[in-house]
């Protein structure tokens, strides 16, 4: 059976203060009898305190990034060893306000992807067309390429630590929305390149996740989708009560 998963991507928001009470707040509220996983990603600074104040909780710290090489002179990077060493064995990788702001290409990810899985973390791993791509229809071509390119070098194995996460960036902050339907209709599209490319196995057990702006007031309609197995949160996860409503809409 699929993981449910609601993951919060806190992005450049929160110094350590805010990072310590909205994580008290989520501990406080969070509802003990949901189906779904929580993860957040505070930023790199605050990721050690965030693990400490979560320890022996089910709340999941991951990283939103790390570089592809296992040390060396990278100045201002952060290596997989580093993120063990504080005990945090999720990282968010492809994220596309990495792609678009620092230039991350399929074949960087691929090597993001070989070092986290190396290690034995478990990648959440970022995709999506534009807006141009979804008005020109090659919105599943864009896709298909960001997915083989990037992700399907792997080993059948290795798929066990992986989770995706279908971002449609036109349907972010663009004023643009993006339906529950469009949101199924891509996942659908994923699971069968999964099935094609990787075996029926692999597809029925990855979980897919959303990242098209699920806010309290959609996420339960976009959860119910049959390929969508939970959300990648962005402005919604600096919230606690918003945060939370969403994880209240994984039934």
């Amino acid at each position: 059976m699929r993981k449910k998963i609601v993951a919060g991507n806190w992005k450049m928001n929160n110094d350590s203060a805010q990072t310590e009470a909205l994580i008290d707040e989520l501990l406080a509220k969070k509802p003990e009898n949901t189906i779904a996983k929580i993860v957040i990603a505070p930023s790199f600074v605050n990721l050690q305190a965030a693990v400490e104040q979560t320890h022996g909780t089910s709340i999941i710290v991951a990283a939103q990034n790390m570089h592809q090489a296992e040390s060396g002179a990278y100045t201002g990077e952060v290596s997989v060893g580093m993120l063990k060493s504080i005990k945090v064995n999720t990282v968010i990788l492809g994220h596309s306000e990495r792609r678009a702001y620092f230039g991350e290409t399929n074949a960087l990810l691929a090597q993001k992807v070989n070092t986290a899985l190396a290690h034995n973390l478990t990648v959440i791993f970022c995709f999506g067309e534009e807006l141009a791509d979804r008005q020109s229809g090659n919105h599943f071509a864009v896709v298909e390429s960001q997915l083989k390119e990037g992700l399907f070098h792997i080993s059948e194995s290795d798929w066990s630590s992986i989770v995706l996460a279908y971002e449609p960036v036109w349907a972010i902050g663009t004023g643009e929305t993006a339906s529950p339907e469009q949101a199924q209709e891509m996942h659908a599209f994923i699971r069968t390149l999964l099935r094609n490319n990787i075996g029926n196995k692999i597809a029925e057990e990855t979980s897919i996740l959303y990242g098209g702006s699920v806010k309290p007031d959609n996420a339960r309609e976009i959860f119910s989708k049959p390929d969508v197995d939970g959300g990648l949160i962005g402005g919604a996860s600096l919230k606690a009560n918003d945060f939370l409503e969403i994880v209240n809409g994984m039934q």
